[in-house]
């Protein structure tokens, strides 16, 4: 166990809904700062999995802060796509990761590989790496999973990213439909952060 609990600490993103789900996750006692607060834009995510981006993100910002940092690095895999978009997910929304774009281009790459495919079951899954950096030993990683199928059509307006398509199992409704209380309940970054919270 960690001799001394996390007071402060830097939520490692610079997207606003990411920003708020951990921020949601973590204890009402910790101060907790975002990129924003020391005017850092983000870093270049040059790695191979979930795993080195994650940690790229929490190194550098934690680094540059000063402060004990936790970053997340997720993503959406569709089966029928060969597990893509996986770590490519915001980067199929272009330079600005817009994600109604990055929506656009999985409808299109289903269509190239299938003219039918909204009559199927297209299985996915969104996965979440969360690391925290800054402790005095090595990096803390975490995985989280939900399963789930694909829409064939955008639903629901709450959320961020790829919610409106992704219908977790056991749910009729997309992430983008559910409250916000319920999504968190069940999402990959709660089961990752399950994982990690003994050590806040």
């Amino acid at each position: 166990m960690l001799k001394k609990k996390i007071r402060e600490i830097i939520v490692g993103s610079n997207n606003i809904g990411k920003i708020k789900e951990i921020r949601d996750l973590l204890p009402k006692s910790y101060k907790i700062f975002t990129p924003n607060d020391f005017n850092l834009r983000s870093p270049k995510e040059n790695g191979k999995s979930f795993v080195e981006n994650s940690l790229i993100k929490a190194k550098y910002y934690s680094t540059k802060s000063g402060k004990i940092c936790i970053a997340d690095d997720s993503g959406l895999e569709i089966d029928f796509l060969d597990k893509a978009p996986g770590i490519f997910s915001s980067r199929w929304g272009g330079k600005n990761g817009n994600f109604n774009i990055a929506i656009k281009k999985v409808f299109r790459e289903l269509i190239k590989k299938d003219n039918d495919w909204k009559d199927k079951k297209i299985t996915a899954r969104f996965v979440c790496v969360l690391t925290i950096y800054g402790f005095k030993k090595k990096p803390i990683h975490s995985l989280g999973m939900v399963r789930g199928l694909i829409s064939n059509k955008k639903k629901g307006k709450n959320g961020f990213g790829y919610d409106p398509i992704f219908i977790p199992n056991g749910s009729m409704l997309t992430f983008a439909q559910m409250k916000p209380s319920k999504k968190y309940k069940i999402d990959h970054r709660f089961i990752a952060f399950k994982k990690i919270k003994k050590f806040f």
